[in-house]
Protein backbone atom coordinates (compact mmCIF):
# COMPACT_ATOMS: atom_id res chain seq x y z
CA UNK A 1 0.00 0.00 0.00
CA UNK A 2 1.55 3.35 -0.68
CA UNK A 3 1.95 6.17 1.65
CA UNK A 4 -0.22 9.29 0.76
CA UNK A 5 1.76 12.47 0.68
CA UNK A 6 -1.17 14.43 2.47
CA UNK A 7 -0.66 15.19 6.08
CA UNK A 8 -3.43 15.28 8.57
CA UNK A 9 -1.94 18.70 9.40
CA UNK A 10 -2.66 19.73 5.83
CA UNK A 11 -6.01 18.01 5.93
CA UNK A 12 -6.83 19.68 9.15
CA UNK A 13 -5.96 23.42 7.82
CA UNK A 14 -8.26 22.79 4.81
CA UNK A 15 -11.09 21.45 7.32
CA UNK A 16 -10.69 25.04 9.00
CA UNK A 17 -10.68 27.11 5.60
CA UNK A 18 -13.48 24.90 4.63
CA UNK A 19 -15.40 26.33 8.29
CA UNK A 20 -14.15 30.32 8.07
CA UNK A 21 -15.21 31.03 4.42
CA UNK A 22 -17.80 28.14 2.66
CA UNK A 23 -19.53 26.85 5.60
CA UNK A 24 -19.35 28.58 8.56
CA UNK A 25 -21.30 25.81 10.59
CA UNK A 26 -17.92 23.77 10.90
CA UNK A 27 -16.41 27.08 12.28
CA UNK A 28 -19.01 27.21 14.88
CA UNK A 29 -18.93 23.68 16.35
CA UNK A 30 -15.08 23.69 15.97
CA UNK A 31 -14.62 20.12 15.04
CA UNK A 32 -11.14 18.15 15.15
CA UNK A 33 -10.28 15.69 12.62
CA UNK A 34 -8.68 12.90 14.56
CA UNK A 35 -8.30 10.84 10.94
CA UNK A 36 -7.96 10.55 7.84
CA UNK A 37 -6.38 8.12 5.00
CA UNK A 38 -7.41 6.65 2.18
CA UNK A 39 -10.05 4.20 4.65
CA UNK A 40 -10.96 5.86 7.33
CA UNK A 41 -12.04 8.83 8.42
CA UNK A 42 -12.58 10.01 12.07
CA UNK A 43 -13.73 13.48 13.18
CA UNK A 44 -14.46 14.69 16.75
CA UNK A 45 -17.04 17.28 18.09
CA UNK A 46 -17.02 18.31 21.81
CA UNK A 47 -19.87 18.43 23.89
CA UNK A 48 -20.29 21.99 24.70
CA UNK A 49 -22.58 25.05 24.99
CA UNK A 50 -22.41 25.39 21.09
CA UNK A 51 -23.16 21.68 20.21
CA UNK A 52 -25.80 20.60 22.63
CA UNK A 53 -29.61 21.24 22.88
CA UNK A 54 -31.55 21.90 26.25
CA UNK A 55 -31.51 17.95 27.09
CA UNK A 56 -27.67 18.64 27.45
CA UNK A 57 -26.70 15.79 25.01
CA UNK A 58 -25.57 16.77 21.24
CA UNK A 59 -27.92 18.67 18.77
CA UNK A 60 -29.40 16.93 15.92
CA UNK A 61 -27.50 19.86 13.87
CA UNK A 62 -23.86 18.80 15.48
CA UNK A 63 -24.91 15.18 15.24
CA UNK A 64 -25.58 15.98 10.81
CA UNK A 65 -22.87 18.47 10.80
CA UNK A 66 -20.37 15.19 12.03
CA UNK A 67 -21.99 12.90 10.17
CA UNK A 68 -21.44 15.52 7.04
CA UNK A 69 -17.60 15.72 7.32
CA UNK A 70 -16.60 12.66 8.72
CA UNK A 71 -18.26 11.59 5.00
CA UNK A 72 -17.53 13.93 2.26
CA UNK A 73 -13.79 14.66 3.78
CA UNK A 74 -12.64 11.61 1.24
CA UNK A 75 -13.69 13.07 -1.07
CA UNK A 76 -11.59 16.39 -0.83
CA UNK A 77 -9.31 14.24 -0.06
CA UNK A 78 -8.82 12.50 -2.98
CA UNK A 79 -9.20 15.71 -5.00
CA UNK A 80 -6.33 17.18 -2.93
CA UNK A 81 -4.56 13.71 -3.44
CA UNK A 82 -5.02 14.11 -7.43
CA UNK A 83 -4.82 17.92 -8.11
CA UNK A 84 -7.81 17.96 -9.41
CA UNK A 85 -11.25 20.69 -8.61
CA UNK A 86 -14.73 18.73 -7.16
CA UNK A 87 -17.60 19.85 -6.47
CA UNK A 88 -19.31 17.44 -3.83
CA UNK A 89 -22.68 18.00 -2.05
CA UNK A 90 -24.75 15.15 0.00
CA UNK A 91 -28.61 14.58 -1.86
CA UNK A 92 -29.72 12.41 0.72
CA UNK A 93 -29.26 11.63 4.46
CA UNK A 94 -30.99 8.89 6.43
CA UNK A 95 -30.12 8.55 10.50
CA UNK A 96 -31.17 6.23 13.22
CA UNK A 97 -30.80 7.80 16.65
CA UNK A 98 -29.59 5.08 19.02
CA UNK A 99 -28.99 7.15 22.31
CA UNK A 100 -28.39 10.70 23.66
CA UNK A 101 -24.99 11.89 22.91
CA UNK A 102 -24.04 12.78 26.49
CA UNK A 103 -20.21 12.87 25.73
CA UNK A 104 -18.07 13.99 22.34
CA UNK A 105 -18.79 12.23 20.11
CA UNK A 106 -16.38 10.40 17.53
CA UNK A 107 -17.40 10.11 13.53
CA UNK A 108 -16.42 7.30 12.08
CA UNK A 109 -16.01 6.59 8.20
CA UNK A 110 -14.67 3.15 6.86
CA UNK A 111 -15.99 4.27 3.24
CA UNK A 112 -12.88 5.35 1.63
CA UNK A 113 -12.74 3.31 -0.93
CA UNK A 114 -16.01 3.99 -2.15
CA UNK A 115 -15.76 7.65 -2.23
CA UNK A 116 -12.80 7.22 -4.16
CA UNK A 117 -14.45 4.92 -7.07
CA UNK A 118 -16.92 8.00 -7.16
CA UNK A 119 -14.48 10.04 -7.46
CA UNK A 120 -12.54 8.11 -10.29
CA UNK A 121 -15.75 7.72 -11.86
CA UNK A 122 -17.10 10.95 -12.12
CA UNK A 123 -13.11 11.93 -13.15
CA UNK A 124 -13.92 9.13 -15.99
CA UNK A 125 -17.21 9.85 -17.25
CA UNK A 126 -17.56 13.88 -16.41
CA UNK A 127 -20.59 13.45 -15.17
CA UNK A 128 -22.10 13.48 -12.00
CA UNK A 129 -21.85 10.19 -9.49
CA UNK A 130 -23.91 9.24 -6.42
CA UNK A 131 -22.86 7.04 -3.75
CA UNK A 132 -24.48 6.13 -0.37
CA UNK A 133 -21.37 6.69 2.39
CA UNK A 134 -22.31 4.71 5.82
CA UNK A 135 -21.40 6.66 9.02
CA UNK A 136 -21.50 6.10 12.80
CA UNK A 137 -21.38 8.29 15.71
CA UNK A 138 -20.12 7.01 18.86
CA UNK A 139 -20.00 8.27 22.42
CA UNK A 140 -16.25 8.34 24.27
CA UNK A 141 -17.40 4.75 25.99
CA UNK A 142 -17.22 3.19 22.25
CA UNK A 143 -21.27 2.91 21.88
CA UNK A 144 -23.14 3.69 18.79
CA UNK A 145 -25.57 6.65 19.77
CA UNK A 146 -26.24 7.39 16.10
CA UNK A 147 -26.01 5.65 12.33
CA UNK A 148 -26.05 7.74 9.37
CA UNK A 149 -26.21 7.09 5.53
CA UNK A 150 -25.46 9.94 3.51
CA UNK A 151 -25.66 10.33 -0.15
CA UNK A 152 -22.35 12.06 -1.51
CA UNK A 153 -23.03 13.51 -4.83
CA UNK A 154 -19.54 14.05 -6.37
CA UNK A 155 -18.53 15.78 -10.01
CA UNK A 156 -15.16 16.83 -10.99
CA UNK A 157 -15.02 20.38 -12.36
Amino acid sequence: MKKSKISLKKMRRLLWLLGMFKIPMIAYIRPKLMLLDEHKAQVRIKLKRRTKNHLKSMYIGSLAAGADMAAGLHALYFAEESGVKISFAFKGLKAEFLKRATTDVYFNSDEGQLVKKAFEEAMSTKERVNKWIKVEAKNTNNEIVAVFDMEISVKVQ
